[in-house]
């Protein structure tokens, strides 16, 4: 029995190994290098003393990364409610294995794929009050008088972005969700429906608490991701006289004016 448990044991490290081997090669061996590098001047020319925590020193006493900060949080707060409420509204509306419902669900889940930055560009010019599809729908439905110039303050911007993440990113939570749902019993269900439960007696005392797990996990997936925000914000606004700026956009802007790379690398890898 005991060489039968230390078999086993040796398997589950040797099905663990790939897994193991990609996390230390490409996730902590970089992440060990960036600590030792944010930890120096190290810049784009070179160099490389070092210089203890200077650089987060410079960071703590830099007003613009805290409103930086305070932005990303903003941003986090109002996004991810929107992609939960929509992800689960959509995930309600297709979880059944139906053909059409199946096609829609594609159909959402396909800009999931496109790249962040593709899709940035592409709301970018859906947008743009000269020649934007959006802004001439609206008009043509008389929904607005004349053209919404998006990028002219920093308010229609930051609506700008969340409008077009909203649209990349709802699909991903609405697949967890319908995931989520699917494994459900459907005794559970049928069982309610028999005992007199109407539609949303259902979805809120049997499927929401039957998948606080997946809503948990959508919940820390949407707002890790919000807290990372650059490529929308950089290709949406920068350069345009409107910057609502992360942390990070902040950090590659100091990198690019003062070659230094060090606050900027500890930033992208985080």
């Amino acid at each position: 029995m005991k060489r039968r448990g230390a078999s086993q044991h040796w398997q589950g490290w040797l099905f663990m190994a790939p897994a193991l081997v990609f996390v230390g090669v490409f996730v902590m061996i970089p992440l060990g290098q960036l600590l030792q590098t944010s930890l120096t001047d190290k810049s784009l020319l070179g160099g490389g003393k070092f210089i203890g925590f200077a650089n987060y020193w410079r960071i703590w006493n830099d007003a613009g990364f805290w409103r930086a900060l305070a932005f990303t949080a903003k941003y986090t707060i109002v996004l991810t409610p929107i992609l939960m409420g929509l992800g689960f509204a959509l995930a309600l509306l297709t979880f059944e294995n139906k053909p059409l419902k199946r096609l829609t669900r594609t159909i959402v889940f396909l800009p999931v794929v496109i790249g962040l930055s593709s899709s940035s560009l592409l709301w970018f010019w859906l947008l743009d009050e000269q020649v934007g599809l959006l802004n001439k729908l609206l008009v043509d439905l008389r929904v607005i008088n004349q053209p919404i110039v998006w990028f002219v303050s920093a308010d229609l911007a930051f609506w700008a972005v969340v409008i077009s993440i909203t649209w990349k990113v709802v699909g991903f939570g609405m697949v967890l969700f319908v995931s989520g749902i699917q494994s459900i019993n459907p005794d559970i269900l049928e069982a309610a429906v028999m005992d007199g439960a109407g539609y949303w007696g259902r979805v809120r005392l049997i499927i929401l608490p039957l998948t606080r797990r997946v809503l948990l996990l959508t919940t820390l997936v949407s707002a890790i991701g919000s807290m990372l925000a650059f490529d929308q914000f950089y290709i949406m606004t920068a350069g345009r006289g409107v910057r609502p700026s992360p942390p990070c956009t902040g950090s590659t802007r100091t990198r690019s004016s003062h070659s230094n790379s060090a606050m900027a690398r500890r930033c992208r890898s985080s």
